[in-house]
């Protein structure tokens, strides 16, 4: 490993502690504000952020417009986890001006490449020392001295940039593949609606819409549904529809024995398996009325309530916490009714049933009461024939963003301890 010399942030950069609040005030000109969210939800500020409109006076301006190569750093936050985190400036924007709970750092080019600053602040070491030193208790801040005396290694100016091209091209396969996911999810939703509302008929084609043939359709509390379909409560498709262990689950846990799935594990396109937690074989006995079967459908109860997944065979027998558990009966293919109540056909209901307030419990009531369009079981195999290649085709999206988070995490901390040296084909200025 080589080792690099360091210097204090202080040396780096000039850090100013912005005082720009969000309100508008007469007499003072007018600015777009680069806010927490923008620092906390972006790796980089480019022009193409929608930047929340407010005032500042001239003196505001003078210190805290933010220029291209400049980064913003969150410095108070609600948790001490949220503090410290950078975004490295890349675009210039006009009337651009760092506001309130943002620590704004103009980087001194002559000794640190931005992109490079921004990384060494993006790593774990980086966190746990902010962390550890927040101070507050509802709202935590990190102090002015503790941020100015940090240390950063410091290589020759033309390592630090070759590092940064590095992590900057992994950043953007991970921007352009978290666009292609979003496109899909948006192709995924626009199909399930047509799907759910002119299915499949024998020949793979949809319905023709209700404009052109409304004799193939009725009018039901759900809108418009094929005319040989029919609607149906959960309750009456399901033979079981309950929750999981809701009173101490903690009292259960083990190291190792059998997986008891929790919200975190429930997402939209199956069972995640990472982060679970496990309880004894004796108490999943004790607690069969809650044990999985395959084919059960899994639905959040908070957060994300009604996001649903179909158990896979090798969770069978396994336990849950605090989740909802329907076991569908002969009517209804498992996959049919979780893409259902994945819908915007079940997330409305959902919702409504929520009073339009996602933090609620979503409850075994609820869920009974939901309503489902039902076609034969054939046409539901048809609808999800037509659903698999896409839902495929986020998969396969899904995991190579896994495959280049973990790969942008193992270059951080090859690239950026001096582990792996880079080769350099820029010389190093006079100067340096």
């Amino acid at each position: 490993m080589c080792e690099w010399p360091t210097r204090a942030l202080s040396e780096l950069a000039d850090i100013r502690i912005s005082n720009v609040d969000k309100k508008s005030a007469a007499g003072e000109k007018p600015v777009r504000l680069c806010n927490y969210m923008d620092a906390y939800s972006n790796d980089y500020i480019r022009s193409d952020i929608e930047f929340m409109e407010a005032t500042a006076s001239a003196s505001e301006i003078a210190r805290f417009s933010v220029a291209a190569g400049d980064l913003v750093l969150t410095k108070d936050s609600e948790t001490p986890d949220d503090i410290g985190i950078p975004a490295v400036v890349m675009d210039q924007v006009d009337d651009l001006v760092c506001g309130y709970h943002l620590a704004l750092l103009k980087t001194r080019l002559e000794l640190v490449d931005p992109v490079y600053l921004c990384k060494q602040l993006s790593t774990s070491r980086v966190a746990q020392y902010f962390g550890q030193r927040a101070t507050g208790s509802t709202r935590y801040g990190l102090p002015n001295r503790a941020l100015a005396t940090f240390h950063i290694p410091v290589p020759p100016l033309a390592v630090q940039r070759t590092i940064a091209r590095v992590l900057q091209t992994i950043d953007t396969a991970i921007e352009k593949t978290e666009a292609l996911i979003a496109k899909h999810q948006q192709i995924k939703a626009g199909l399930m609606h047509d799907l759910f509302t002119r299915g499949v008929l024998p020949n793979g084609q949809l319905r023709p819409p209700r404009s052109e043939a409304p004799e193939l359709y009725q009018e039901t509390a759900m809108g418009w549904i094929p005319r040989d379909w029919s609607l149906h409560r959960c309750a009456d498709l399901c033979t079981r529809i309950c929750v999981g262990i809701v009173i101490q689950p903690t009292q259960y846990y083990v190291e190792e024995g059998v997986p008891a799935l929790r919200s975190a594990n429930v997402r939209e396109e199956g069972i995640d398996p990472s982060n679970f937690v496990y309880i004894s074989a004796s108490a999943n006995r004790q607690l069969a009325k809650s044990q999985l079967k395959a084919g059960d459908i899994v639905s959040v109860r908070t957060g994300y309530p009604g996001t649903s997944a179909v158990v896979p065979q090798e969770f069978e027998g396994a336990n849950c916490i605090d989740i909802l558990i329907s076991t569908p009966g002969e009517k209804v293919r498992s996959d049919y009714l979780c893409d259902w109540i994945n819908s915007s056909f079940g997330k409305e209901q959902v919702l409504r049933q929520q009073g339009g307030m996602a933090q609620q419990h979503f409850n075994v009531g609820e869920m009974r009461e939901l309503l489902v369009a039902l076609p034969d079981l054939d046409e539901q195999s048809r609808i999800r024939e037509k659903l698999e290649a896409v839902t495929h085709t986020l998969a396969v999206e899904r995991a190579r963003l896994e495959k280049f988070r973990v790969q942008k995490l193992g270059l951080m901390q090859d690239l950026l301890t001096g582990r792996v040296l880079v080769p350099v084909d820029e010389p190093e200025p006079v100067h340096a």
